[in-house]
C-alpha cells in the first residue's frame, strides 16, 4: 500500500504511551537519621541497617511508588535492598552497583530515583496492558511504520546503495519495498536512551520507560524495542539517516530539532491552501491522489521548508490538503493529545450552558497542552475558521470542517475497544474550537506558557 489520504491501518499505536501516564511515580522515603559512610552512588532514601518488619512500617501508609534502599542481611556487602511498593503490596529486590551503575536486572542508572521511574513504568505496563507486552511483534514486516513511512525512499536509495556498492539488485515491480534480495546491508542497532517520545518503527509501539527505551542504528537512524530490532531485515540504507523526513515524527522532538515554533509542513500546506483554495468547494473534504500526496510528501522529506509546492507543481490544491491531513494523523501524539481529549470532552458535558462558560472550560483545558501542540493548534484552527468564512463558496460550515477533521486532529480511540466510536463530542469539540477560536486562544503565540506533559 503507498501512502496516501488514508493508510488502511494505524501507524502508531499509543496504548502503551497511555498507560506510562498513568504510572505511578517515585516517591522517596528520606531517611531522618544521621548515618556514617553512607555509599556516594545513594541517596537520602538509604536508610542503613533497617529491618524488613520497620521497611514494611515506612511504607505500609505511603502511596504506590513509595521506594527505600537499606543494606541487606544476606549480601554481606555485595548489594543492597531496594523495597518498593507497588500495586499497594511491598516488594523487595536486591540492588547492586558496579563502575555502570546501579541496577536490579541489565539496566544501569545514576541513582536509585532513576532506576525506580523506570521499574515502576515497566511494572505497571505489565499490569495493565500483559496482552498488548506480548504482541508486540505480531505485525507484518511489510506492513510496519519502517515501511509505511519509508518504502519509496528505500526502493530508490537502495537501488543507490546497490549500484556505489557493486551489490546485484533484483528487478521489482515499482511498488515493491527494499528488501534483503537488494543490499544485503545489516543494520547496525545500539542500545540508547532517548531524550524525547520515540515509537518502534516495526510494531509501531510506543518505547517506555526513561532509560535504554530501545536501540537506534547506526548508520541509518531506524529506532526499535531490542526485541523487535530482531526481526529487520538486511535492508538498512546507510544514506537515509540525512533524509528521514518529517512525516510520523513527534511534534516537540521535530520542532526542537528544526528550532522553529511551527512546523513547516503545515505552514507551507497552509499558506498555500488560503493562496488558492478557500473558494474550491469541499476544500478537506475532497481527498487528493494519494500518488500525489505521497510525492509531496516526499518533497517535504528531501527539500525540507524549501519544498516546492506551486500551483505549476501541484495544480491540484486538493492534494496539498491532503497531504497536510495526512501529516496530522501521522503524528504519533495528535495534536490534541491524549491528556487533553477527556478535558476538552468533559468542556462538552455541559454545552448546553451559556457561551462564556463553554469557552472557559475549553481554554482552561488548553492550558494542559504542550507548546508545540498549543501553537501548531491555534495556527491551524485559525486557518480552518478562515475556510469556514467562505462556507457561502466552498460549503465547508464549522461543522462540516469539525467532521472532516476530528478524528485528525485527535487521533484513533484506545485499540482494545471493539466498539467504533461516537464521534459526535469529538466532533463538537474541533467545531466549538473554530466557532470560538479568538476567545479560546486568547494569547499570542509569542507570549503564550504552557506546561509540557509527558
Amino acid at each position: 500500500m503507498e501512502i496516501g489520504e488514508s493508510p488502511t491501518h494505524p501507524v502508531w499505536k499509543n496504548d502503551l504511551y497511555r498507560w506510562q501516564l498513568n504510572a505511578p511515580v517515585p516517591v522517596p522515603i528520606v531517611c531522618d537519621k544521621s548515618l556514617q559512610n553512607v555509599p556516594s552512588y545513594l541517596g537520602q532514601d538509604y536508610h542503613g541497617p533497617i529491618s524488613s518488619t520497620e521497611t514494611c512500617r515506612l511504607l505500609e501508609d505511603k502511596p504506590n511508588g513509595a521506594y527505600l534502599a537499606r543494606d541487606s542481611k544476606t549480601g554481606n556487602g555485595d548489594f543492597y535492598t531496594l523495597s518498593l511498593k507497588f500495586n499497594n503490596k511491598i516488594h523487595h529486590y536486591k540492588l547492586y552497583y558496579d563502575n555502570g551503575g546501579l541496577y536490579v536486572s541489565t539496566k544501569r542508572y545514576d541513582c536509585v530515583r532513576s532506576l525506580v521511574a523506570d521499574g515502576l513504568v515497566t511494572m505497571y505496563l505489565q499490569l495493565k496492558a500483559p496482552q498488548t507486552l506480548q504482541t508486540l511483534q505480531t505485525i507484518s514486516y511489510q506492513e510496519s511504520p519502517y515501511m509505511t513511512l519509508n518504502k519509496r525512499k528505500l526502493r530508490v536509495l537502495s537501488k543507490e546503495y546497490a549500484k556505489n556498492n557493486n551489490v546485484f539488485a533484483l528487478p521489482q515491480p515499482e511498488n515493491t519495498p527494499c528488501t534483503n534480495e537488494k543490499c544485503e546491508k545489516p543494520h547496525q542497532f545500539k542500545v540508547t536512551t532517548f531524550k524525547g517520545l520515540n515509537w518502534c518503527e516495526l510494531c509501531g509501539n510506543f518505547l517506555w520507560g526513561f532509560t535504554a527505551q530501545g536501540v537506534r542504528c547506526d548508520d541509518c537512524g531506524t529506532v526499535a524495542h531490542e526485541k523487535c530490532s530482531k526481526k529487520f531485515s538486511n535492508d538498512c540504507v546507510p544514506d537515509l539517516k540525512y533524509i528521514r523526513g518529517v512525516f510520523g515524527i513527534e511534534l516537540t522532538t521535530l520542532l526542537t530539532a528544526h528550532n522553529a515554533k511551527l512546523p513547516f509542513v503545515v505552514t507551507k500546506c497552509v499558506e498555500e491552501v488560503e493562496a488558492r483554495g478557500l473558494t474550491v468547494e469541499g476544500i478537506y473534504r475532497l481527498s487528493g491522489f494519494a500518488e500525489e500526496i505521497e510525492c509531496i510528501k516526499m518533497t517535504f522529506d528531501k527539500d525540507g521548508d524549501k519544498a516546492d509546492l506551486s500551483q505549476e507543481k501541484y495544480p491540484n490544491i486538493n492534494a496539498i490538503s491532503g497531504a497536510l491531513k495526512l501529516y496530522l494523523r501521522l503524528l504519533p501524539i495528535p495534536l490534541i493529545t491524549f491528556i487533553v481529549h477527556p478535558l476538552l470532552t468533559s468542556a462538552m458535558q455541559n454545552s448546553k450552558v451559556n457561551e462564556t462558560i463553554i469557552v472557559k472550560n475549553i481554554r482552561d483545558a488548553l492550558e494542559s497542552l504542550q507548546k508545540a501542540h498549543y501553537d501548531t493548534l491555534h495556527y491551524v484552527i485559525n486557518h480552518l475558521k478562515r475556510v469556514s468564512q467562505h462556507s457561502a463558496i466552498n460549503k465547508m460550515t464549522p461543522h462540516n470542517i469539525a467532521t472532516v477533521f476530528a478524528p485528525t486532529l485527535i487521533g484513533p480511540p484506545i485499540a482494545q475497544s471493539a466498539i467504533i466510536p461516537d464521534m459526535t463530542t469529538d466532533i463538537l469539540v474541533v467545531e466549538n474550537l473554530i466557532v470560538h477560536c479568538d476567545k479560546v486562544f486568547c494569547k499570542h503565540l509569542e507570549t503564550s506558557t504552557h506546561s509540557i506533559m509527558v
